[in-house]
């Protein structure tokens, strides 16, 4: 077999370069007004982020509390979350169309919380459809009552109106690619982590991932599934290639993968010392006082989710 020499190898990088900064190119664009009047940032060629604001659902924000993304094909667009409620899935939607005028083929949900899925009522329209993890019309059915309930005492009648519970009809197990034209997307259902209906996506135009609440910036991190499954995911996700990610709570993109650091160190804090509390067969009351107190000033909202946060782990951990 002959050799490559190492001239051969640079022309081929310095083309496959090329090929790359031409296909960016060709991506979907709009004018800079027209950006500049939508309240969204456009964090790489064809991809609008809606930065959420930091809070609980509540009058003043409508829902609007966790981060929302459209991805423009040449075809037709895909929506990644619609926010807390069908008011906001609305201002949301006004949002897109200043940007683009191509239909909406489908909407991805990341996960089952309500404020990522609760907006997309505003969104139903025929040949328009509702993506999510295969487990995640169980999950989200069994908590409707209650996620409907707590958003309209939270946000005002007013604005809860319209407001109703979509669940996906197409299904993600495994691995599923999506087609916007000239745009693929990867979507890949997670095992339990954050929740037990994690999917992610991937586009592979300009390597950017949305990871929902697998990832969490500046807001504490929420634990509804397997804190475990979780850092095991971490690593996992940490190999992927990937130039940039979106977060379901804080900065509208992030570098990859340097992103996850806090969020694997928080968790792994929380498992070391539960862990440890555990084997001095200390109490969950005890454990709730102790566990993690440096993280108080890490964290936005350290005091209402932080406790529950050490009451999972000890549940989980106590039966290892």
């Amino acid at each position: 077999m002959s050799k490559i020499s190492p001239t051969e190898i640079h022309r081929r990088d310095l083309l496959q370069t090329s090929i790359a900064a031409v296909a960016l190119t060709l991506l979907p664009t709009v004018p800079a007004v027209a950006r500049s009047a939508t309240g969204l940032s456009e964090v790489a060629p064809g991809i609008f982020v809606h930065k959420g604001h930091h809070g609980l659902a509540s009058t003043e924000n409508i829902g609007d509390i966790c981060n929302t993304s459209v991805v423009v094909g040449d075809e037709a667009i895909a929506v990644i979350d619609t926010s807390g409620t069908a008011k906001m899935g609305k201002q949301f939607l006004d949002a897109i169309r200043k940007v683009t005028d191509k239909p909406i083929r489908y909407v991805i949900n990341t996960h089952m919380h309500p404020d990522h899925v609760l907006g997309n009522a505003a969104f139903r329209a025929e040949g328009t459809a509702f993506v999510g993890h295969h487990k995640l019309a169980r999950g989200l059915a069994a908590r409707a009552e209650g996620y409907l309930a707590g958003t309209k005492d939270a946000v005002g009648a007013e604005n809860f109106a319209g407001t109703e519970v979509i669940l996906p009809n197409l299904e993600v197990k495994d691995e599923t690619v999506l087609d916007l034209g000239g745009r693929k997307l990867k979507l890949k259902g997670r095992p339990t982590a954050h929740t037990d209906n994690d999917l992610t996506i991937y586009d592979e135009a300009t390597k950017t991932v949305f990871l929902g609440d697998l990832l969490f910036a500046e807001h504490i991190p929420t634990l509804d599934g397997s804190i475990l499954g979780w850092l095991k995911l971490i690593d996992e996700m940490k190999t992927e290639t990937a130039d940039r990610v979106i977060p379901g709570h804080g900065p509208d993109s992030l570098p990859w993968p340097t992103s996850l650091d806090p969020l694997k160190a928080y968790l792994t804090t929380i498992t070391t010392e539960v862990r440890a509390l555990i084997a001095e067969g200390q109490t969950l009351s005890h454990a709730s006082k102790t566990v993690g107190t440096q993280a108080k000033t890490a964290w936005l909202f350290h005091e209402q989710y932080h406790g529950r946060n050490v009451a999972a782990a000890f549940a989980e951990l106590e039966w290892e």
